[in-house]
């Protein structure tokens, strides 16, 4: 062995290992979408999104309107907290229904479709009766039910074409009648057209138009040819039109449609202008809950129609987009539930209520926002109101029914146990962990065990 310079033997250096290359880096981006589509792709996620979406615009559009009520009341001689406790009552009683109408198994909400539906025709052609109906902004579309309750039978009309419909349109399929257009369209149109009618005679187009959307949505669920449904959509269209030219209050709010200024030309657009002039004046977040300039007497109706532009006057940007953000997510969840269910009364009744709540919403903030026609409709779930409350919380529980009836969700839930505790039988048990789909490895055996 060849000696260094210093005597020692030289000092062996380890060969150098190959450079291995490690993993790619993954897209942050990618990973999170592929997170977020794994999180929505379990069983569990629509029911969790219907039921945690609609109880935050509840709780929020309570929030809103005790800041948003709190002068009119005030003006009108009222508690401050008036219109909030009502609302309030409201939203315990349609809490009850909502639990009720989730618990409830399909057979039942195909029976009481029926008598829904014939209840709501009677309550509808009561409010004719004179001494009975009553009149507001307009409108004779209330019963008066004794002291400051009053009720509107026009908003249990949606409720009832959607289940009525629903269960028309399954029969019908499964029978294989669908097929035939006459089939489709009698007597679903018909009846739908009678409800119209109804409303009409109140003078509430809002509402109309919302009963519409209810019977496109189900004819579109059903499969109606582009021919039928284009023709269905004229007739009321041609129909909508004469209503509209035919009265000056519709043709005074279709003329507003832009205006900058309450009194800019030969119509006065005091209540859509000062919609505008609350979300401008918002910002991105907002002056404040309960700082709104614009509910002490100049924005009419700003606990009721216009409770979006108090919102955006208060939250800002920021909270008129969250309200939109929850709106949308309970809209899609909605259509997943429709879309992935075989019983065809749940697509259409799924598909009915999901088109009733965001028809609802877009008209409502397309009004404040300018974009449409005020047409007096609340924006479901979050305006004042106790009569649209109700039937829709309880249309709330139908989706969430319906979530719960799907094969998978139906899996999940019934693996799911206490962390801690006893089972049913008074044994122990070891702890599960929650929502949790996969399954226990199998417990290694002796080779004499079979």
């Amino acid at each position: 062995m060849p000696s260094s310079r210093t005597g020692r033997p030289p000092v062996q250096r380890a060969a150098r290992r190959p450079v291995v290359p490690g993993p790619p880096r993954e897209n942050p981006l990618r990973t999170l979408h592929t997170r977020a589509r794994k999180a929505w792709d379990r069983p569990l996620t629509a029911y969790y999104v219907i039921l945690g979406g609609s109880a935050l615009i509840t709780v929020l559009g309570l929030v809103m309107v005790y800041s948003a009520s709190q002068i009119t009341a005030l003006q009108m001689s009222l508690p401050g907290s008036y219109f909030f406790r009502k609302q309030l009552l409201a939203a315990v009683i349609g809490s009850v229904l909502l639990l009720v109408a989730s618990r409830m198994p399909v057979r039942l909400h195909r029976a009481l479709a029926y008598p829904i539906l014939a209840g709501a025709v009677f309550l509808m052609a009561l409010v004719q009766v004179p001494g009975i109906g009553v009149a507001v902004n307009g409108n004779q579309n209330w019963i008066a039910l004794g002291g400051s309750f009053q009720i509107q039978p026009s908003e249990f009309g949606k409720l009832a074409l959607v289940l009525w419909g629903a269960d028309l349109l399954a029969r019908k399929q499964d029978k294989r009648l669908l097929a035939q257009w006459k089939h489709m369209l009698v007597p679903l149109v018909p009846a739908a057209f009678m409800l119209l009618g109804l409303i009409m005679l109140g003078g509430d187009m809002g509402t109309a138009i919302i009963l519409t959307a209810i019977l496109f949505g189900l004819l579109w669920l059903a499969g109606a040819p582009t021919r039928l449904f284009v023709g269905v959509l004229s007739i009321a269209a041609l129909i909508g039109a004469l209503l509209i030219r035919t009265s000056p209050n519709r043709m005074a709010r279709l003329a507003c449609l832009g205006a900058t200024e309450p009194q800019s030309g030969p119509v006065d657009c005091w209540q859509a202008v000062h919609g505008i002039y609350a979300l401008a004046s918002g910002g991105l977040f907002g002056s404040g809950l309960g700082a709104s300039v614009e509910k002490w007497g100049q924005l009419p109706e700003a606990h009721t129609d216009f409770i979006f532009a108090v919102t955006g006057e208060e939250l800002g940007l920021a909270g008129t987009l969250s309200v939109l953000a929850l709106f949308a997510a309970l809209g899609y969840a909605g259509i997943r539930v429709a879309g992935r269910t075989e019983d065809p009364f749940v697509r259409y009744a799924a598909g009915g209520v999901t088109t009733w709540i965001t028809a609802q919403a877009v008209i409502n903030m397309g009004a404040v926002l300018g974009l449409l026609p005020i047409a007096g409709v609340p924006l479901p779930l979050f305006s004042y109101g106790g009569s649209a409350l109700l039937p829709t919380m309880f249309a709330i529980g139908l989706l969430i029914a319906f979530a719960r009836e799907d094969p998978a969700a139906r899996m999940a839930l019934a693996m799911r146990q206490p962390r801690f505790g006893k089972k049913r039988n008074g044994g122990s048990q070891r702890p599960r962990r929650w929502n949790t789909m996969r399954r226990r490895a199998p417990v290694a055996r002796s080779s004499g065990e079979r």
